[in-house]
């Protein structure tokens, strides 16, 4: 099996979730999301990072950024907001609503709480929202490489998403054991295929991570990086098994992902080593996992690009939600 770098960074950075609400609204209304670093705790405690996401069930709605141009959504379209935003949900463009932290206190991971807005209009719009936990630090290249919303329309290549809030809603409604797992792996699936779709839209002319996996050439070197993290790697040695030159290797890959390859080599080693301290690796098995013979190297290492030792982020466990907030 080809290595997979998305793959490996949404297992490395923890990717959970699913905490929802059964918005219903009936014109005229509007509603608000508050700021995921400011909610974060209440709805996920422990996590890092907030990305929230809404999938339209009935009618349609738009939504827009603070200072953004409004977003028309149809039935069955999904919107991500990578950065946790704020942003507003409404019936109208130009509708303007102010978030309710108040609401988010009594939501609960497998349980969907209904919301009612607007009036007694007869146009009435559903939209579930969800959030997704994740961690930015030591070193996310995903996150930080995404837009600061994703929207994927409704389509016949891929009709699964069109269905996954009503599955979602049924699944959590119904109590079923089990079902808080359902809904959280359900949801990560739902996030990947939103990035997988960005991934399929970016231009030529784009550039960041997820371009870098794009390209024949640093899509290669990422790939080898992180099949074999612990390797011994030099520029040469990488620019070789990735087919070209030392030097446009280095142009190429520090032009698309925004650093050299060995400064992110250096960084992902950290975030695989973070990984498994966080899991009750002892700092000598996270070392070697990495690529350290010695241990005293890898703290000074660890320290140095984390800020913290590794011995103190690994009595962290659970991972503390403190730096919520990209």
């Amino acid at each position: 099996m080809h290595p997979d770098p998305l793959s490996d960074v949404l297992r490395a950075v923890r990717l959970t979730g699913a905490v929802f609400f059964d918005i219903e609204g009936h014109a005229p209304w509007a509603a608000a999301s508050a700021r995921g670093a400011d909610i974060a705790q209440a709805l996920l405690p422990g996590v890092q990072h907030l990305i929230s996401y809404h999938v339209v069930t009935e009618g349609a709605c738009w939504v827009r950024l603070l200072e953004g141009a409004p977003v028309r959504l149809e039935p069955g379209d999904v919107i991500v907001f990578p950065h946790g935003d704020v942003h507003v949900l409404s019936s109208h463009p130009d509708a303007e609503a102010v978030p309710d932290p108040t609401v988010y206190r009594s939501a609960l991971a497998n349980r969907p709480r209904p919301v009612r807005f607007g009036g007694d209009g007869l146009e009435c719009t559903r939209v579930v929202c969800g959030f997704l936990g994740c961690d930015v630090r030591p070193f996310n290249p995903l996150v930080s490489s995404l837009p600061r919303l994703i929207h994927v329309r409704a389509g016949a290549d891929a009709p699964w998403l069109g269905q996954f809030a009503r599955f979602a809603l049924s699944e959590a409604r119904n109590g079923r054991p089990g079902g808080e797992s359902v809904l959280a792996r359900v949801s990560e699936l739902m996030f990947v295929e939103a990035v997988r779709r960005h991934l399929d839209a970016l231009t030529d002319e784009r550039t960041g991570w997820l371009a870098g996996l794009r390209d024949v050439y640093v899509g290669r070197a990422l790939a080898l990086l992180h099949e074999r993290p612990e390797r011994p790697w030099t520029l040469e040695e990488l620019a070789r098994e990735a087919g070209l030159s030392r030097s446009t290797l280095a142009e190429r890959f520090a032009h698309l992902v925004g650093e050299p390859p060995m400064q992110y080599l250096a960084r992902w080693r950290m975030q695989v080593a973070s990984r498994l301290l966080l899991e009750g690796a002892k700092v000598a098995s996270a070392a070697e996992a990495v690529g350290y013979d010695s241990e005293a190297a890898f703290s000074r290492a660890f320290k140095k690009l984390v800020g913290t030792p590794p011995s103190g982020w690994r009595d962290r466990r659970p991972a503390s939600g403190g730096e919520a907030g990209a």
